[in-house]
């Protein structure tokens, strides 16, 4: 049976930008509807549950991390920031109100489609014919199950977003092993890394303290000066149970 098309809804008061992306998506075979009214927006995310919503940061009546702040907790799938600002504050902050990341204006077509692929595939739930094949690995308290998607330390329940867990299990997949930013964008991303994206920092630092790490001296997840970042094993086994 063929999979039905990804529903995407685009947030954007730029009408003729709205419907150039529009008629470009769907072209490339993906169902697409556009609001243009921030006010309007958080209704629409939570009554329609699309796969992917691609959120302008300034809109009329409701800015986007206004939105993605208030649909968070009624709305599982993937937000896609779309800002024209390069300011590293907006985009941590997205982030921080739980967008799964963010592209810049002008962006080009093919590397938004690329990044929204990417960002979907990364998405899809694990069936339960797939149980068999189910991962999970332990460090000491923690434990992370990259079948059932959910983590662990001493024995509650992490909140970790989508892309929060993604990060997580790429890097205890890789114990021991220094993981480059280039590497960490590729394997989640499908991208290189452009030299100043700071998602992947941000996230690190989410992801510190909700696995017990200290923020400030972390042990669990270090970051290797001019190399990138590790997660050392013998740290999280040396954890008190």
């Amino acid at each position: 049976m063929e999979q039905e098309a990804w529903q995407i809804l685009i947030i954007e008061d730029d009408e003729r930008l709205a419907e150039l992306t529009r008629d470009y998506l769907e072209s490339n075979g993906l169902r697409v509807s556009v609001e243009s009214d921030g006010a309007q927006a958080a209704a629409r995310i939570i009554a329609e549950q699309p796969d992917l919503v691609i959120l302008d940061l300034m809109l009329p009546g409701e800015d986007g991390l206004s939105i993605c702040r208030n649909v968070r907790e009624r709305y599982d799938g993937v937000i896609l920031m779309l800002t024209a600002r390069t300011d590293d504050m907006d985009q941590v902050q997205g982030l921080d109100m739980g967008a799964d990341d963010y592209v810049c204006k002008p962006v080009r077509p093919r590397l938004l489609l690329a990044r929204i692929q990417a960002l979907l595939r990364r998405s899809e739930p694990v069936l339960p014919a797939m149980v068999e094949n189910q991962r999970r690995l332990q460090f000491g308290p923690l434990v992370v199950d990259n079948a059932l998607r959910e983590a662990w330390l001493h024995d509650s329940g992490i909140e970790l977003t989508s892309a929060e867990f993604d990060l997580l299990w790429l890097l205890v997949a890789n114990a021991g092993r220094i993981l480059s930013r280039e590497e960490i964008f590729i394997a989640l991303r499908g991208i290189g890394y452009d030299g100043q994206d700071r998602s992947i920092d941000v996230r690190i630092s989410r992801i510190r303290p909700k696995i017990g790490d200290d923020p400030i001296h972390p042990r669990l997840i270090k970051t290797i000066r001019s190399k990138g970042y590790l997660f050392v094993p013998e740290a999280a086994a040396d954890m008190p149970l």
